[in-house]
């Protein structure tokens, strides 16, 4: 795997991975600035936000550095960690806080739609893994991998909706829920082409380099991104008057 192209996917990866997380970060404190919040508990969640980024960045990358995650025959499979921390933190702080939703009364519902290109870089990321023999192709836009079209459309969606307005709440709603699906066919389908004794998809190879390093992040962060988005979104779109 030491290739040029290999060494590409990865530094596309981490890049990403910093680059979006970067702009989030961004936000979250244009938006604290804005809010009621004190000056002390602004610091405080900023900086506690930032401290469990890099926490949970240091973790996935020793662990995925010394082969943690690609013991498959465990049960439950250790890639499981990957999934679960991120879903339970992003349920609790997302979609129950109520600072989250002092916060998003402040942040414009578009910018929270327009980070989901980043979905687009992705799946051009898992291509190039393809090509290279790394991933099976169900993972990837030539196969059942559709993710590709939250990316596409979620500028589109944006500036229909809160620019031109000619796209209704409900709507944006369903583009969410129907997002929402997308992701969750590709994770099904890569948990179905590991390994494991309940794998399902059996050409090769197996889906093990998203357990590796730098890859690791695309399960460990940006696709709790994804899916953090648009429960933000959806909580935001519920909270709103009509």
């Amino acid at each position: 795997m030491d290739t040029p192209l290999y060494l590409i996917t990865q530094i596309g990866f981490a890049a990403t991975t910093i680059f979006f997380f970067g702009l989030v970060l961004k936000h979250l404190k244009r938006a604290l600035i804005q809010s009621s919040i004190t000056l002390k508990k602004q610091r405080s969640i900023f900086n506690y936000t930032i401290a469990g980024l890099i926490l949970w960045m240091i973790v996935l990358s020793a662990l995925s550095l010394k082969g943690f995650f690609l013991n498959f025959s465990s049960f439950p499979p250790r890639f499981v960690i990957i999934i679960l921390v991120p879903l339970i933190t992003l349920i609790w702080a997302l979609l129950i806080s109520d600072t989250t939703k002092e916060l998003l009364s402040i942040i414009p519902p578009e910018v929270i739609i327009r980070l989901q290109v980043f979905r687009v870089v992705v799946e051009l990321l898992l291509w190039l893994l393809f090509i290279q023999s790394l991933l099976p192709i169900q993972m990837t836009f030539e196969g059942r991998n559709f993710d590709i079209l939250a990316g596409i459309s979620a500028p589109f969606i944006a500036y229909l909706a809160f620019t031109k307005k000619v796209i209704s709440k409900k709507g944006v709603l369903i583009w969410n829920i129907l997002c929402l699906g997308l992701l969750l066919n590709i994770v099904i389908t890569a948990i179905l082409s590991m390994p494991t004794s309940f794998r399902y998809f059996m050409n090769e190879p197996a889906n093990t380099i998203v357990t590796q390093f730098p890859i690791v992040w695309l399960p460990g962060f940006l696709v709790p991104l994804a899916y953090g988005l648009h429960f933000l979104s959806i909580r935001q779109l519920l909270l709103q008057k009509d």
